[in-house]
């Protein structure tokens, strides 16, 4: 990591200007931070809950105080809109707080009758974790790996995208402010070859990303070839289920919200909406309608409901995407182009028509680019959503829930909301099943990824 090459630069989405730069961690800086982490993490691991929880609470407290000028950083580096940036600081808050609260219950230990004097099973922690965690929620997605890790004992050594630089040194900073052991949560500016060596150091335990397809695949076989656990969060390709029988006003505003929400650009937004033939005219209609609404444009302003892409190779390989399936025969609703001008906008587009072998379908769609397809029925609709190579989340919409919860359990994803739009809770786990990855954050779940779950037998004592 010492040769000698560029910085990091990160760039403003919205002007297309240089923001800042900054220098790789040195090999002679990275080795001071793994050593730092391991004697960190090992004071932590003997620390109660509570004091790590006093800890996590601290960090919680300097989220909420801090909100704006961390939503300004969010919206500077990569483009979120400041209105959703804050709610995405408070919602790391509240995972913390959600940590400090229930950890003690979740890793409390399990007593199970044997032919011992006493059996138990207890939840130990593993040590390291990596964390390589994307730009597009450039908080939440560290939070709701990083808080869960730490309250079970763990030490966090992070390597964010290079674009949201200032981002993860702000959160290095807020557990340095809290009282956190210096090391115990440590930001490294590293490249993805540098990365990838760091699975075969033995002071790394586990590893856990949120990122593409492919990334997902190189770090599962390099953790693999290492022994090392590791939990995969990839990309997804929800369809948003509507049934003949839905509330097509409640259904299209939701539409809008799980679309277009920081332009398009999460794992778990709606991307392919999938209609009942009988209301499909009658929903793209409200879609159209509401998405009309939004307001685009510098995501510093409180007004702005739409920030640009947040990088301009996003912005082009979405604009291929979508001309790929118009030419495919689909028709363009609304939107369809690249906006003129400074900074890497895209219109909000609604692509109507599209079929199962189309890209927008097939493909996930990373960007405020909805597709928008036909089903016969009710089973059609099913069968169409579980064609996609992705099962992050899903959503259905229908007046008849009971009919709907039946549907919605065929579903081929790990998490379905019906009725709502799709999202991530600290109190439910959050994960997916096919190219989205596997194992679980957030809830029980999240926090038991990342210990030794070891039984304890004890004999009668002798003499």
């Amino acid at each position: 990591m010492s040769r000698a090459r560029a910085p990091v630069t990160t760039i403003d989405p919205y002007t297309g200007g240089v923001l800042e730069r900054f220098a790789y961690t040195s090999s002679a800086q990275l080795e001071a931070t793994l050593n730092a982490a391991v004697g960190a993490q090992r004071r932590w691991s003997t620390m109660a809950v509570e004091k790590r929880a006093d800890v996590l609470r601290s960090v919680g407290a300097r989220l909420r105080s801090n909100g704006a000028d961390l939503a300004l950083t969010a919206a500077r580096e990569m483009g979120k809109p400041l209105k959703q940036a804050r709610a995405e600081i408070e919602k790391c808050a509240w995972c913390c707080d959600f940590y400090a609260e229930h950890a003690r219950e979740f890793l409390k230990e399990e007593h199970v009758a044997t032919n011992a004097t006493r059996s138990y099973v207890a939840f130990r922690p593993l040590g390291i974790v990596l964390a390589i965690m994307p730009w597009n929620f450039p908080y939440w997605q560290v939070f709701r790996a990083a808080a869960p890790a730490l309250m079970a004992g763990n030490g966090i050594l992070l390597k964010h995208a290079s674009n949201v630089t200032r981002c993860a040194l702000e959160i290095e900073r807020l557990f340095n402010d809290a009282g956190a052991p210096t090391g115990i949560f440590s930001v490294i500016i590293a490249d993805n070859d540098a990365t990838s060596h760091l699975l075969d150091d033995s002071r790394i335990a586990a590893a856990t990303l949120t990122g593409s397809v492919a990334a997902g695949r190189a770090v599962a076989a390099k953790a693999g070839r290492a022994l090392k656990k590791v939990v995969l969060e990839l990309g997804g390709s929800d369809a948003f289920v509507v049934l003949a029988d839905a509330d097509l006003d409640a259904a299209a505003q939701a539409a809008v919200r799980s679309r277009f929400q920081n332009a398009g650009q999460s794992c778990i937004a709606a991307k392919r909406f999938i209609v009942e033939s009988s209301v499909y005219d009658a929903f793209l209609a409200r879609f159209a309608e509401e998405t009309s609404k939004l307001r685009a444009g510098d995501p510093k302003l409180e007004e702005t409901d739409v920030g640009p892409m947040a990088r301009e190779d996003l912005r082009d390989a979405l604009k291929e995407q979508v001309a790929k399936t118009l030419n495919a025969g689909a028709q363009c609703v609304t939107g369809g182009r690249q906006v003129d001008g400074p900074g890497f906008f895209y219109q909000p587009t609604i692509v109507a028509g599209v079929t199962p072998q189309m890209p927008m379908f097939k493909e996930e769609t990373f960007g405020p680019a909805a597709a928008v397809a036909r089903a016969a029925d009710a089973e059609n609709a099913i069968a169409l959503a579980n064609t996609s190579s992705f099962g992050l989340g899903g959503t259905m919409w229908t007046t008849d829930v009971e009919r709907g919860a039946q549907l919605a359990a065929r579903m081929e994803c790990g998490s379905v909301f019906l009725n709502g739009m799709m999202a991530s809770d600290p109190r439910l786990p959050f994960g997916g099943v096919k190219n989205s990855g596997y194992g679980r954050e957030l809830s029980h779940f999240g926090i038991r990824e990342f210990v030794n779950v070891q039984s304890i037998w004890i004999g009668p004592a002798t003499v």
